[in-house]
């Protein structure tokens, strides 16, 4: 699906024109990407690297356009099982025009950055750091649930919230490796600005988005640290809770062959105390209890509960 936007009163907005400033191309299907390379001279193989979750950040200067590859925090849901991907994005920079790919349907230009744009290198700018700040906002949310996942290991014993705990490690990894490899093409951005037509304004833009890009990288790299650390204690907390449960049951179980005891003794088929006494059920049961008591005291005497 294409979509194309105009700059108007330094706000974007949709229109039907063909030859607007900025063209949005979502998941193109074949002739899509077909009309892309003929009518704009792009490289085909990188529209479908734009398309690709496992292509890594480039920066390439083609025949009269920019082509920047990046990576961007897929949107999450359900099924991903805790299990937070990563996905590319591709930007087409050219004097006039700037044509995004993207794989999935997401709200490009909603937020506050773009209530004020000048032109299509800003946005251009601006759509990186958007991708830099969603990455921190990802980070944000994984802590908080791996702050619940660690709540409900402490009270037990199922595995499945340690796995819950591997697959956030397992997005740290994803995104460590993502936020440092659009680290490198934001670099060297910086590098050849003045060949791509930057001003000092969008220079200095860019040298915050290297600041953001990098303290989101450490942030993400001390979660991961934190994880990868705690992963032992938390399988053993599992550990130690199964190890009690099996204690309690160990105690219900000795503490029913107390009376069942006191019981079987009576139950012999031989000549007993209280056998033809009227109350013999009720004594019984009574030394049933006693028996009890005295095993419960001694147990708590022992200090093993």
């Amino acid at each position: 699906m294409i979509k194309n936007y105009k700059i108007e009163n330094h706000l974007l907005q949709e229109n039907k024109d063909a030859d607007s400033p900025i063209i949005v191309a979502l998941n193109p299907d074949k002739e899509e990407i077909k009309s892309l390379t003929e009518k704009h001279n792009m490289d085909k193989h990188n529209i479908l690297s734009a398309l690709d979750p496992e292509e890594p950040s480039r920066i390439e200067f083609d025949d009269g356009h920019l082509a920047f590859i990046f990576k961007r925090p897929k949107n999450y849901s359900s099924k991903d099982q805790f299990v937070f991907k990563v996905s590319s994005m591709g930007l087409f920079l050219f004097d006039k025009k700037l044509i995004i790919i993207v794989s999935e349907d997401i709200p490009l230009f909603t937020a506050k950055n773009f209530k004020n744009v000048q032109n299509i290198k800003e946005i251009f700018l601006k759509l990186i750091y958007n991708s830099i700040f969603h990455f921190l906002e990802h980070l944000k949310i994984i802590n908080m649930i791996a702050d619940e996942i660690e709540k409900k290991i402490s009270r037990s014993m199922e595995n499945k919230y340690l796995l819950n705990m591997f697959s956030l490690e397992k997005s740290l990894v994803y995104y460590l490796n993502a936020i440092s490899s659009n680290g490198s093409v934001v670099m060297r951005i910086k590098l050849n600005a003045a060949k791509i037509g930057f001003s000092e304004e969008n220079i200095e833009f860019i040298d915050d988005m290297i600041i953001e890009n990098t303290q989101c990288y450490r942030q993400a790299e001390i979660y991961s640290n934190i994880f990868a650390s705690m992963m032992d204690a938390r399988a053993s907390v599992v550990n130690n809770n199964l190890n009690v449960l099996m204690k309690n049951l160990n105690v219900i179980i000795i503490g029913l062959m107390v009376p069942t005891m006191v019981v079987s003794i009576f139950s012999m088929n031989v000549g007993l105390p209280f056998q033809h006494d009227k109350y013999a059920f009720i004594t019984v049961l009574g030394l049933c209890a006693v028996a009890l008591g005295l095993f419960t005291l001694w147990w708590k005497n022992k200090k093993w509960q």
